[in-house]
């Protein structure tokens, strides 16, 4: 059973800093690519960053430079470092695998204000 668990998310001003989690389920996380979308409102959802199992990573474009995506095998977890947040970044974050599952978590709502 796939489970997986967003947090860290909230209120921060524009210029601010944020860190999600992931707790995902041992036997998805090891052996698959994760990811982090999001979606705002209105918006469809979209992968803003991506993890290899074996460790490479990309990002999309508009987060490419402030945003750090990291995973611990060990603890099942995978993070996303945000700096520098700006109100377009507005949206609620989840994780998944990449591609994605038809499982989708509650997510964690990142409010970036001006």
């Amino acid at each position: 059973q796939v489970q997986l668990v967003e947090s860290g998310g909230g209120l921060v001003q524009a210029g601010g800093s944020l860190r999600l989690s992931c707790a995902a389920s041992g036997s998805i996380f090891r052996v698959n690519s994760m990811g982090w979308y999001r979606q705002a409102p209105g918006k469809q959802r979209e992968l803003v960053a991506v993890i290899a199992s074996g460790g490479s990573i990309n990002y999309a474009d508009s987060v490419k430079g402030r945003f750090t995506i990291s995973r611990d095998n060990a603890k099942n977890t995978m993070y996303l470092q945000m700096n520098t947040l700006k109100p377009e970044d507005t949206a609620i974050y989840y994780c998944n695998l990449v591609p994605p599952t038809g499982y989708w978590g509650q997510g964690t709502q990142v409010t970036v204000s001006s």
